[in-house]
């Protein structure tokens, strides 16, 4: 698939066939995670891949309706250290969605579906995934292959219309 294609393919899956992703293909969605950049290359985020389905199905509990998580072959979660202010912080989310979006993406030119999921439970998330006490997880990647339909590029995405969102000069 092309990089457009694969952008435009991408879409959030919540329902996985029951196969495993092949180790290579895993291997790049991870390596497109931490290709991605991150302010003043710090590089503090890190991955947890799960592939366990009890560990998932206990993932599954991190917060309300991310059940889905449970049937995925696979969820990445991303690890990193909690910023002492707000403008760490916020490059600290800036490096996450950095992160999150170029394995989406990366799992779309594989034909592995994606689903993203916020973290309520950081206690059971450190519990299940034995990252640090100085770390934290907000974001976790569901993988797998979708069980409706693969992807393919959306000729007609459900957003505003780019002309009302795009502004030229000035607003």
């Amino acid at each position: 698939m092309q990089t457009w294609d694969a952008v435009r393919a991408r879409r959030n899956v919540r329902s996985f066939e029951d196969r495993p992703l092949p180790d290579a293909d895993l291997q790049r969605v991870l390596e497109a995670g931490w290709r991605a950049p991150s302010a003043s290359n710090n590089q503090q985020r890190e991955f947890v891949v799960v592939t366990d389905r009890a560990t998932l199905a206990e993932l599954s509990r991190i917060r309300q309706g991310v059940a889905y998580i449970a049937g995925a072959a696979a969820v990445v979660a991303l690890v990193y250290p909690p910023a002492g202010d707000e403008r760490g912080a916020a490059f600290g989310a800036f490096d996450q969605g950095q992160a999150t979006m170029a394995m989406m993406v990366t799992a779309a030119d594989l034909g592995i579906g994606s689903g993203h999921a916020a973290v309520d439970d950081d206690d059971l998330a450190r519990r299940l995934l034995g990252y640090p006490e100085d770390r934290r997880c907000d974001i976790l990647i569901a993988l797998g292959y979708p069980a409706d339909r693969p992807l393919a590029p959306v000729q007609h995405p459900k957003r505003r219309p780019l002309d009302e969102v795009v502004h030229r000069g000035r607003w």
